[in-house]
């Protein structure tokens, strides 16, 4: 899995032991409080900003036991004395996650020794020390009650945030409105990403979104990756509909990511992602962007949820279309405008089909029919408005018009090369399948699609039996398969190979594969044994040869035309593979 890395945390945003961001305040905060006025810094002053959760007093120094991350130790110079190793102190705090050391000397403990200090401050451990008169109860009520208001008025903005989002989805909103809020919230780029990694909203600053993607170093991800999938080795542009790539390379840190899952009924329907500018965004912001990704769910399972219906009822009506049970062209035509279908022209059917995975249809099959229905439909936007899409329970039919002077053929191959490169690119459903499809005659007014929708489902399946999977078959290519799909017993064209070819119908013999191969050029050239012995590479009296040793084996076809039609016929069982 690869993941995103975020730049390093800024002083609100410390990690705990746990790697979960946390609520407190920082070191420096801390000093801020009228208990401490008279403290001192005396190392690890680049740790002030470590997070303070919670306090605790330090009795003696050797009593590590019951230290916690983010927790702010009290400590009197007595506890400390005579205790050795007390840099070794500040390393095992340090390792533990404890955000700081107050130290109160009083008179008769001395300084503290030097070497602790020069550790303290290569970690980046804040050592502080204690005015004489300052009481540890006064600063535990203090730090702990501003602790208490922090993650109070924390929360308070949360719900109000949830609030606000709540009600633009019960008001209809749409996605894009939950990324605007959020982004006027935060004050940062914000994105919604789906399950591939697709920008499906976004909001903010350009510069800002334009650093979604920029590369950076920086600590590992806080939260959830955007999308685990191998890590580009490009940033794509973060615009709507492409692909929203992952962190690589080597510049330095300019800010802060931060990512939530979007969830609903156990499906993962994606990311919302935010950047702000090194420490603009803090703790409390994961939160809003978790409340965030909740509502964002709500709102994708409605958004799907229509989508669904709609498309099925789309689907039903185009199925009646495909039957003639629609009613008139005219009623046909007019409905058909209203769902964005242009019927009113030329059109020609293509109905695509999943081939068979190697493992049979298994739980992705689903998936994998949705992709294709997606890459269909992308390929439809991007090459005809008009075309009709639609995804039956087991294939992809679209009606696709030819224009001016364009036939089926050509058109159907340009919208394939299409559909094939953005089927391959949808998602790891996708990866290792094949799809076949077949093309239709040009149907010229609606009351012709349901003969060419029959036209296409046999160019499908039979261009898969005789192509194999991802075949690519148009109806008047068929030719005589045509008439050989309708037998329905394979057996009985297997039995019609072997009664009619004998021995030559054994694949394992290879000196019957050879003779086979000689037959089929012969009756492709119309028994000319000048131009079969070219094609073959043969001298012409070794071709006379086994012109001869075939008649011994199969009869005398280069004189009976009925044996040639049968050996023709024969052969092209062979090629078909679906039987």
């Amino acid at each position: 899995m690869s993941h995103i890395p975020v730049d390093p945390a800024p002083p609100a945003l410390r990690l705990a032991s746990t790697g979960a961001l946390t609520l407190g305040l920082s070191v420096g905060e801390v000093l801020g409080v009228p208990s401490l006025r008279g403290a001192r810094v005396v190392a690890g002053r680049s740790g002030l900003g470590r997070v303070v959760q919670r306090l605790d007093v330090l009795a003696v120094a050797d009593a590590l036991t019951f230290v916690k991350p983010n927790e702010l130790l009290l400590t009197t110079g007595y506890s400390l004395r005579g205790a050795a190793g007390l840099a070794g102190l500040v390393g095992e705090l340090d390792a533990r996650g404890v955000a700081a050391l107050a130290v109160r000397p009083g008179p008769d403990t001395g300084a503290l020794p030097a070497a602790m200090l020069a550790r303290a401050d290569r970690l980046g451990f804040p050592v502080i020390a204690l005015p004489d008169d300052v009481g540890f109860d006064d600063v535990l009520n203090q730090v702990l009650s501003d602790i208490l208001n922090r993650q109070a008025a924390v929360l308070a903005r949360t719900e109000e945030v949830h609030r606000a989002l709540v009600q633009i989805v019960l008001g209809g909103g749409e996605v894009q409105e939950v990324v605007d809020e959020v982004a006027a919230v935060l004050g940062a780029a914000v994105a919604l990403v789906d399950g591939d990694g697709r920008v499906v909203a976004r909001a903010g600053r350009a510069d800002h979104l334009a650093e979604l993607t920029a590369p950076v170093v920086g600590e590992p991800v806080v939260s959830e990756p955007v999308f685990a999938e191998p890590v580009p080795e490009t940033v794509a542009p973060l615009v709507p509909g492409t692909r929203f790539a992952a962190f690589v390379g080597g510049a330095a840190p300019r800010g802060t990511r931060l990512s939530a899952r979007v969830v609903a009924g156990g499906l993962d329907h994606g990311r919302i992602v935010a950047y702000a500018p090194r420490g603009a965004l803090g703790d409390a912001d994961l939160g809003i962007l978790e409340r965030a990704a909740t509502v964002a769910a709500l709102v994708v399972t409605k958004q799907q949820a229509v989508a669904a219906v709609e498309s099925k009822y789309r689907a039903d009506f185009l199925r009646e279309v495909l039957a003639g049970r629609a009613g008139g062209e005219d009623r046909v035509v007019a409905h058909c405008a209203g769902f964005g279908w242009d019927l009113d022209r030329p059109l020609a059917v293509v109905v695509a089909e999943l081939d068979d995975a190697p493992g049979g249809r298994g739980p992705q099959e689903r998936a994998a029919q949705e992709r294709l229905a997606a890459a269909w439909t992308a390929a439809a936007r991007r090459r005809d408005p008009g075309a009709a899409v639609v995804s039956f329970a087991r294939e992809v039919v679209a009606l696709v018009g030819t224009g001016e002077g364009a036939g089926a053929r050509d058109v159907a191959a340009a919208w394939t090369q299409d559909v094939a490169a953005l089927f391959a690119d949808l998602g790891p459903e996708a990866a290792h399948r094949t799809f076949s499809t077949g093309v239709s005659r040009t149907a010229a007014r609606p009351a012709d699609l349901p003969e060419a929708y029959e036209q296409a489902l046999k160019a499908v399946r039979v261009g898969r039996q005789v192509q194999g999977p991802g075949a690519r078959a148009h109806f008047d290519g068929l030719g005589v398969y045509r008439l050989l799909s309708l037998v329905p017993d394979a057996a009985e064209l297997h039995a019609f190979v072997r009664e009619t070819l004998g021995e030559l119908a054994d694949d394992a013999d290879p000196e019957m594969a050879d003779l086979r191969r000689t037959l089929q050029e012969l009756l492709e050239t119309n028994l000319n044994v000048a131009e079969t012995a070219r094609r073959l590479h043969f001298h012409y009296n070794t071709l006379r040869y086994r012109i001869g040793k075939l008649e011994r084996m199969l009869g005398p076809f280069t004189r009976d035309a009925n044996l040639r039609l049968n050996l023709t016929l024969a052969l092209h069982v062979l090629r078909m593979r679906g039987i």
